[in-house]
């Protein structure tokens, strides 16, 4: 699954439009992210470029005024809710390997 700040209908339309097999969550106001130390707000230079762009509203995307976003994180969370794998970074362009993340799902889960 992925979670996302974005409100259920901005979600629901990036499902659509990349046809994802596997759910989408709403994590209004950021709360789950917040939870799991996951969250960095927007410094104002950072913003002003994001407005000056004009298709990047993240206050209409998310519904909140706070220009928060969540650091890009993957996660394998076993049955047992033991986090097996946890990789995060605020840099979104460096994500682990799909390879690292099959290793641990098919490891055993008792490792």
């Amino acid at each position: 699954m992925a979670i996302s700040p974005q409100l259920p209908r901005h979600s629901l339309a990036i499902h659509r439009h990349l046809k994802l097999a596997f759910p989408v969550l709403s994590d209004p106001e950021n709360r789950v992210a917040r939870a799991w130390g996951l969250v960095f707000a927007l410094p104002p230079e950072l913003r002003q470029g994001y407005k000056q762009l004009g298709n990047i509203d993240l206050q209409r995307y998310n519904g909140d005024p706070s220009w928060e976003l969540p650091i890009p994180g993957s996660f394998v969370v076993g049955t047992d809710g033991r986090i097996r794998y946890a990789s995060a970074d605020p840099d979104y362009t460096r994500r682990p390997e799909p390879a690292e993340m099959l290793a641990v799902l098919n490891s055993p889960a008792d490792r």
